[in-house]
């Protein structure tokens, strides 16, 4: 790989994503060692000609001998490009440079979401995204989707409970929104969104989980005690997951509980349907 040198990727340090993709830049020598930097250890110099706010949307690339600064999708393009020009080129042409700035903002501000971080109140610059209801929304209603039509396909190998359809498994997941929402109504908008968007990603965590058990499926008939048995596994594991996040976010632990107890309403539910 061709080395970019004398440029660092500002990063956010508690974002697994973040972390993985910077470090990959290194590992492949496509950024030099100092390649990438946390944006919390900026300094006082460096914020000077540094655009904060557009930096804690849009990972920056910062050319350290010239002070010059990208955002966003333009920075990561830059640096593939520097190894390989016509992915920059590619990625450059209008249509499609449209179509990767809207994808980086809908992960960027979803980020910490899909894998939250535990909430530093002192630390002033903390890289912490914009709140964007509208790309929340978005992440909410596409993970929905998404669970609901695993869960489907899923169901279908479950011949002890009766025929499932879309509609039923979108209901599902749309209700277990709802019943969740009963107990956090009287918090912030923001904050009522933020908890949502944890909720539906476990769900497309669980949905990934069963997806290999889909893929087999394909190949060799799998014994129903299998199928089952997979399930209450992913289960017990999006509880976990569940359950850690809510102490990440500092919210009432009894919201696990209403979870659960909204899995086993919904299993009543299906088997007297």
């Amino acid at each position: 790989m061709k080395t970019l040198n004398n440029h660092t990727l500002l990063y956010d340090e508690d974002c697994p994503m973040c972390n993985l993709y910077t470090s990959g830049f290194i590992k492949a020598n496509m950024l030099d060692e100092n390649g990438r930097k946390s944006f919390t250890t900026l300094s006082d110099e460096e914020q000077k000609y540094i655009d904060l706010d557009k930096a804690k949307n849009e990972i920056a690339l910062v050319d350290t001998k010239n002070k010059k600064v990208l955002y966003g999708i333009d920075s990561l393009l830059k640096v593939i490009g520097n190894s390989f020009p016509w992915i920059e080129q590619v990625g450059n042409w209008k249509p499609i440079n449209y179509f990767l700035k809207k994808l980086y903002k809908f992960i960027s501000y979803n980020r910490k979401v899909i894998a939250p971080s535990k909430i530093i109140y002192e630390n002033k610059l903390a890289c912490v995204p914009d709140f964007n209801i509208k790309y929340r929304i978005f992440y909410i209603a596409l993970a929905t989707l998404f669970t609901a039509n695993i869960l489907f396909q899923y169901a279908e190998f479950i011949t002890l409970l009766p025929k499932s359809n879309f509609g039923r498994e979108l209901l599902l997941a749309v209700g277990q929104i709802g019943f969740q929402y009963l107990f956090i109504r009287k918090a912030s908008k923001q904050n009522q969104l933020n908890y949502i968007g944890n909720l539906v990603t476990i769900s497309v965590m669980g949905s990934l989980l069963l997806t290999p058990l889909l893929l087999i499926s394909q190949f060799i008939t799998m014994h129903e005690y299998v199928v089952l048995g997979w399930f209450g596994l992913t289960v017990t594991l999006m509880i976990l997951e569940h359950y850690r996040r809510i102490k990440l976010l500092k919210l009432p632990k009894h919201l696990t509980l209403t979870w659960i107890l909204y899995r086993i309403l919904a299993l009543i539910f299906i088997i007297l349907l």
